[in-house]
């Protein structure tokens, strides 16, 4: 027995502590998982408590410019727990964060009839900044915070894959990962 407990004193502070631990989610599974895909932007973020009192709970509308997986409509709405309401707040780490009037992509799993919630936590969301001088529309992934990001096959720490990207070069890698595999062996 006090084998065990010197064993696991030793082992303990070698762990990596994160506030919240999530698989890597590549752009290909994202974009298959989900069942819908949005560029958009956000028009609401509004947080309230749940129903029996005892959580923060945010909205987020965002106004559908374009569908890249799904029928959404021309709004959807994203529902994730944490938010602030008066005095108090409530957060959790490796959510995505949203402002109104921010262009978006998001990778999105239906919650209920009529909501959605952001697949992958942070992973399934892109904030759109807009083109300058020179720069094509760019799609900067979300970030993950203190979140620890293991990968899927080994459960070893890894590092964020996403990375910064021209905007049509995110839409092309998410309508390649949609095409059917049998699709894409085809050769003309």
């Amino acid at each position: 027995m006090s084998l065990r407990v010197l064993l696991l004193a030793v082992l303990l502070p070698c762990v990596p502590a994160g506030a919240t631990t999530l698989l890597r989610a590549e752009l290909p599974e994202l974009a298959q998982s989900s069942d819908a895909i949005v560029h958009g932007t956000v028009r609401r973020v509004e947080s309230r408590w749940s129903g029996d009192g005892r959580r923060i709970i945010t909205d987020v509308e965002i106004q559908v410019t374009e569908s890249l997986k799904g029928q959404p409509g021309a709004t959807v709405l994203v529902t994730q727990p944490g938010g602030r309401v008066g005095d108090i707040g409530q957060r959790v780490s490796g959510l995505a964060t949203f402002t109104p009037g921010e262009e978006v992509v998001v990778f999105l799993a239906r919650q209920g009839a009529e909501a959605f919630r952001v697949s992958g936590m942070a992973q399934g969301k892109y904030k759109v900044q807009p083109p300058e001088e020179g720069r094509k529309a760019q799609a900067v992934p979300e970030s993950l915070g203190d979140t620890l990001l293991l990968d899927p096959a080994t459960q070893a720490p890894v590092e964020a894959p996403a990375r910064s990207l021209p905007l049509a070069e995110l839409k092309a890698a998410i309508r390649a990962a949609l095409v059917p595999p049998a699709s894409q062996e085809k050769t003309p």
